[in-house]
């Protein structure tokens, strides 16, 4: 073998390895991935019903009793004892007595007899129909029917909303006011719940500065930090504990040392910045290094650079730094995995079909998501949407107004007034 070759055989020997990243994955895939990874939490817990807002019920829930518990009147009027089918106008009946709500008359009424009843209150024993106190005329205790009655009963069966046993609720349901309404007509008092899982929330960068510095006092080149306080903002009504872990630098040891402490204490980490591949981003590299990263870029704009891992048994989140990347990103990807982690059931974002108001310049390549406001169309066909100004990724002010996420599918080019699009409400999300 010549020298050359030898030479040339040595060398592919001490090449550096060239990695080839892993393509960037659609916002499905990346949730299908993560929903793969995520055990829900296990431990429970008893809470009142108003501390059960926005918790995750743990198990089936049952009313105890049948709902409403007795027969009662669904208007004011007259309880008669005579057929829902039977013609009354111009009948005459008398007064026996009064049944209120909570103050029922306890005795029955016969053909010919009458009780003046109002909502709510139970019906006397014999009642087979209300008859509605506009079309009756009292004198004395003599009813006259001077209207033309409906053939319905206007009575309120017992059991009609709900019987006992039946199930009100299955584990996975989210407390909302209404359910908690449901609940307590039911007599219930205390519900089994999951337990709040703890999310850690950081963020990163040399530029950031704390709110409440003067304006005089930032240094040069420095922004006010706004990621975290809106992450918290975001996370106010979810079922979590969350912790504040402030800002770091755009250091490799600071960045181990807080991540590793957090992975201690919490179910979830988050972060915003340095996941992309600037000089100065380090966490991904960092959480590789301590743990494991399953993906880090998607097909999403604003968002690509987006990590996820785990840090021992603590799930990760590393969004991306700028304002409205965070934002999106948390709201389509970090947010339902926390609330599947906290055992609630997970829907996929509501979609509604709008026309758009204006054009829209997209490159093919990512989806992408605008901020928006929809409204009725002013043709009355539906819904109409408009774009909220500039929708660079570090406006926060293309949040000012807007009320769902316009969707611009990866596939599509610029898009001209009138396209149909769909719209994701942020109200839902």
């Amino acid at each position: 073998m010549s020298r050359v070759c030898i030479l040339w055989a040595l060398s592919t020997l001490f090449e550096p390895t060239v990695t080839t990243p892993s393509p960037p994955l659609d916002l499905e895939q990346a949730a299908q991935r993560i929903r793969a990874r995520i055990q829900p939490v296990q431990r429970v817990e008893q809470a009142t019903l108003l501390d059960a807002l926005g918790r995750v019920l743990a198990e089936p829930l049952h009313s105890p009793i049948d709902l409403p518990p007795f027969d009662n009147s669904a208007m004011d009027g007259y309880a008669v004892c005579t057929p829902v089918e039977q013609d009354v106008k111009g009948s005459q009946f008398r007064r026996i007595g009064v049944s209120a709500a909570g103050h029922p008359f306890t005795g029955s009424i016969r053909p010919g007899e009458c009780v003046r009843i109002f909502t709510g209150a139970a019906t006397p024993a014999g009642t087979q129909r209300i008859l509605l106190q506009e079309d009756c005329d009292a004198q004395g205790d003599t009813v006259v029917v001077s209207g033309t009655p409906e053939p319905r009963s206007n009575i309120r069966s017992r059991g009609n909303d709900l019987t006992a046993g039946s199930l009100l609720d299955p584990a996975g349901v989210r407390v909302n006011a209404f359910r908690v309404g449901r609940y307590a007509a039911s007599g219930i008092d205390k519900l089994t719940v999951f337990a709040r899982p703890t999310v850690g929330v950081f963020s990163t960068g040399d530029e950031l500065a704390p709110i409440g510095t003067p304006a005089q006092a930032l240094p040069p080149g420095s922004i006010y930090e706004s990621n975290r306080h809106a992450l918290m903002a975001l996370m106010a009504g979810l079922p979590v504990i969350v912790e504040d872990l402030g800002s770091l630098p755009d250091d490799p040891a600071a960045i181990r040392s807080a991540l590793v402490n957090a992975a201690r204490r919490c179910d979830v980490i988050v972060t915003s910045g340095g996941v992309s591949v600037g000089d100065h981003d380090h966490v991904k590299a960092v959480v590789e290094s301590l743990g494991s990263l399953d993906f880090w870029r998607l097909n999403l704009k604003p968002g690509k650079p987006l990590a996820f891992g785990r840090l021992n048994d603590a799930l990760f989140f590393g969004l991306p730094g700028n304002p409205v990347s965070t934002i999106i990103t948390w709201l389509l990807i970090a947010q339902p995995a926390v609330l599947a982690l906290c055992g609630a059931q997970v829907e996929p974002p509501a979609r509604l079909h709008a026309r758009l108001t204006c054009q829209v310049r997209h490159s093919p390549g990512r989806t992408e998501y605008q901020r928006g406001r929809y409204d009725v169309a002013a043709q009355s066909d539906g819904l109409a949407v408009d774009i909220c100004g500039d929708q660079a990724s570090n406006r926060l002010s293309s949040f000012d107004g807007a009320n769902c996420l316009v969707e611009i599918p990866a596939d599509a080019g610029d898009l001209p007034t009138g396209s149909r699009v769909q719209i994701l409400p942020l109200h839902a999300l």
